[in-house]
Formats: structure tokens, C-alpha cells, sequence
């Protein structure tokens, strides 16, 4: 491993912001101080530029196995690298689903043969794997994914007794997605019977609307309470959901945790109008008051974290009929640069950025040595710089080759990522010589 010398950099950390140096060295951070001197390290001259730790991303699809066409971890794992993304967590609606430890193995053993960032895997759950999912490693398996709601694949756990079981007894965190799905249906059977052909994207928040979203989650939440259950909801869309979660104890001792992902704090159901099935994504983008909801709770300290639900599909398969396009699309590339665009916008401080991005997802899933700058960490380590950048197809390294920020000019670009001390990306270019490690907890 190369030993880097990051010098006089803004460095954004732990609620501080500060001009310094860091040594990186063997992988970890050897040093961080106002000025250090190491005549064998390999300079980096960062005045200017700020450090950041490298962004978990708690929540992501990178369709492998099985929907390799929409992109495999290979490619969405230097597209998280790029963006600054240095560790990951990946969901388990691939084809074949992670609902046994047999398969779950599998994918692990796939990112460590070509995973750029940093990973981890979810254990899925179904309506008949209770064993299964008993016997994950909480050392080594970031938690339990349920889907209270069906949305993409056909993963949905909706037996009551099922449920009760896994939230009295899970071993570790787990993370649901929250739609009540009868609720989706009947919506969808009503707008189906209103507009026949021409439902589009402009009634997708009417159908996955704020009553289907509410319902899961207050249910969630409910047995999480009767149990003690460790309980992580992602992607919140309502501001009436963010009514479930508090801010009056440090995070360390919440049982109950909540995300936020980009494209909730970025667009709203004006958009579908020019973007349409390009963010169409479920649960649903839905109104400004939802959307100002949510960042409420992201400053007050009730939704913990930042992540994406990057989850890409083919340009053909999002150019379908609404009723056929799947929904998601991908964000991980461009996550950080969007937060630091909320930052230039005034609504978001760059230690309170830090804080979602980083320390909390390290935070929440008790990630061992990662999600800060600190003496004797991993080096996972991202410099952003004042310089613009727009967004093209030409710069995208997702493999599906388009993105709904495309056009969109950011303020702040990715200047460097270090992945475990190693510089996996640097100037646009991507070093893949030394790729990403297992997560542990």
C-alpha cells in the first residue's frame, strides 16, 4: 500500500471544521494534525478542497445476480467510488433472492473479487425463511431487509404472524420498506379504472400515496416498540411519517432510526411532469410540503441518515407505459454532489452532511473503525472541490448510462476517494488495483 500525505485541507469532521493534515498509511489513518511532515509519503496538496469521510451508503441495488443487465457490482461499485461513496450496503431482491445464508455467501464472495467500495450485504426475509434469517452473523452482516410492501421483486412479508416472530427476534437490525400493499392495490385498481391508457408518472404519489406509506410504517413501528426490536425505516416520503420518529436521545441509544433518500430531499410530484418514469421510484416522490417535511426532520435530528435507493434499470425498461416501467433509478455517483449542492443552497450545513452521510450510518449499524477521520480508522477518505460540473451521459459510470440529474450543473465535484488508504479514484480516473473489504460490525 502507497503511504499519502493529504496536506492543508478543510477538514469536516465530528461537528468541526478545520485546516489540516493527514497521514495515510498500511490502510488506516497514521496522523492527523495542523502540519506533519513525512519525507516518504506521496503528497497531496489540498488546499482548498474539503475532506470528508467517505459516504456509507446504507441502502443500494446493484442487481447482482441475475438483473446484470441493469448493472452488477463491478460497475455500480466504481460509480460509488467516483461519487464518494466508499462503503455500501446492498439489498436482496436479485435473482436468486439472498433469503438463504447459502446465497447470501455467494454475493459476498462475488464483491470480493471485484467490489471497488467497501460492502455489505442485507439478509432478505420471506413469508417462510424464520430459520434462515435466525442464523445471520451480526458480526459480519450489516441486518435483516424486510419488504412490508412488495415494490420490486416479489419479496413482500405480509403474514402477521411471520412479522411478529422476526421483530421479536431478530439477532440485528432490521431495515424495512414501508408500503401497506393493500392500500397500493386498491389505488392502482381506481386510477387504472380513471385513466386506463393514460395513466402516467403524474398519478404514481396518488397510487403509492402518504395512506400506504403511514400505515406500514406506523406498523413497523408498533411492533418494533412491542418487541425492543432494533427498527431502521428507509426512505421516508411523508411528512406525516416523520410524526414516528424522535430526537430526544442520542442516536447511540435509538431503537428506532429512519433514512432519507436524495431524490425524496430533491424533487417533488411537479417533476413528473418533465421527468416522468425517470423517477418514478417506490415508495413515491410525492409534494412540497412532503418533501420540506422530510428535510424538517433530517435538521431536527428525527430522520438519522442520507443514503440513495440507487437501484438502476435500462433506459428501454424506464421508457415503457408507466403501468410496465419498474420503479428506481441510480444516484450513488452523484449523492455526495447533491448534498453539497443543498450546502451552497443554504439548507444544509456541511458538518450536519458529514453527520447523515457518514457518522450515523457508521453509527446506527455499529460499523467497526469507519465513518470518520480519526487516528487508527480505515482511510476511507473523499476531497470535494469548488469546481462545476455537469452531469452527461459521457461522465456516468453506471452501467444502465443514464441518470435523472442529467443536465444538472453541481457546484462541487469528487476530486479524490481513498477506499481503505488506497486512491481508487483520483482526477476522473479510476484505480482498481486494490478493491473494497467485507464490512464488519
Amino acid at each position: 500500500m502507497k503511504t499519502y500525505l493529504i496536506k492543508q485541507a478543510t477538514i469536516i469532521n465530528e461537528g468541526k471544521q478545520w485546516v489540516g493534515d493527514v497521514l495515510i498509511k498500511n490502510q488506516r489513518i497514521e496522523k492527523i494534525d495542523t502540519r506533519i511532515d513525512y519525507p516518504n509519503a506521496i503528497e497531496i496538496n489540498a488546499e482548498g478542497h474539503y475532506l470528508v469521510p467517505g459516504a456509507i451508503d446504507d441502502q443500494v441495488h446493484f442487481r447482482e445476480p441475475g438483473l446484470t443487465h441493469k448493472g452488477d457490482l463491478f460497475t455500480e461499485s466504481r460509480a460509488a467510488a467516483a461519487g464518494g461513496v466508499t462503503s455500501y450496503m446492498e439489498m436482496p431482491n436479485t435473482n436468486p433472492q439472498a433469503t438463504t445464508q447459502a446465497l447470501l455467501a455467494e454475493k459476498y464472495a462475488r464483491a470480493a473479487q471485484v467490489s471497488l467500495s467497501n460492502y455489505s450485504f442485507f439478509m432478505g426475509t420471506t413469508n417462510d425463511n424464520y430459520d434462515e434469517v435466525m442464523r445471520t452473523n451480526p458480526a459480519n452482516v450489516c441486518g435483516v431487509k424486510i419488504f412490508m410492501g412488495s415494490s420490486t421483486g416479489n419479496m413482500l412479508v405480509d403474514n402477521p404472524s411471520t412479522l411478529d416472530h422476526i421483530f421479536a427476534n431478530s439477532p440485528m437490525l432490521i431495515a424495512t420498506h414501508c408500503e401497506d400493499e393493500t392500500t397500493v392495490k386498491n389505488n392502482l385498481e381506481k386510477y387504472v379504472d380513471e385513466y386506463g391508457d393514460k395513466l402516467s408518472a403524474m398519478q404514481h404519489a396518488l397510487i403509492r400515496n402518504e395512506e400506504a406509506c403511514y400505515k406500514s410504517s406506523s406498523m413497523a413501528v408498533e411492533l418494533a416498540k412491542k418487541h425492543g426490536t432494533r427498527l431502521h425505516i428507509l426512505h421516508i416520503s411523508t411528512a406525516k411519517e416523520t410524526s414516528l420518529f424522535t430526537n430526544d436521545v442520542p442516536l447511540e441509544k435509538k431503537n428506532i432510526t429512519a433514512e432519507a433518500c436524495i431524490h425524496h430531499l430533491w424533487f417533488t410530484d411537479a417533476d413528473y411532469a418533465t421527468k416522468g418514469n425517470w423517477i418514478k421510484w417506490n415508495p413515491a416522490i410525492k409534494s412540497a410540503a412532503d418533501r420540506e417535511g422530510i428535510w424538517k426532520a433530517l435538521l431536527d435530528g428525527r430522520i438519522d441518515v442520507i443514503a440513495t435507493d440507487h437501484a438502476p434499470h435500462t433506459i428501454e425498461e424506464k421508457e415503457q407505459a408507466y403501468i410496465k416501467a419498474p420503479s428506481g433509478g441510480p444516484l450513488v455517483q452523484q449523492s455526495i454532489q447533491a448534498m453539497f449542492q443543498f450546502y451552497a443552497q443554504g439548507k444544509i450545513s456541511l458538518e450536519q452532511i458529514v453527520t447523515k452521510m457518514s457518522h450515523n450510518p457508521a453509527i446506527l449499524f455499529r460499523i467497526k473503525d469507519r465513518g470518520y477521520i480519526r487516528e487508527g480508522y480505515y482511510a476511507d477518505l473523499v476531497l470535494v472541490k469548488k469546481q462545476a460540473e455537469t452531469v452527461t451521459k459521457a461522465n456516468l459510470l453506471y452501467k444502465c448510462g443514464w441518470s435523472p440529474f442529467e443536465g444538472q450543473t453541481f457546484d462541487y465535484s469528487i476530486a479524490k476517494t481513498f477506499v481503505n488508504g488506497h486512491l481508487a479514484w483520483s482526477d476522473g480516473k479510476i484505480d482498481d488495483t486494490v478493491l473494497g473489504e467485507r464490512l464488519l460490525f
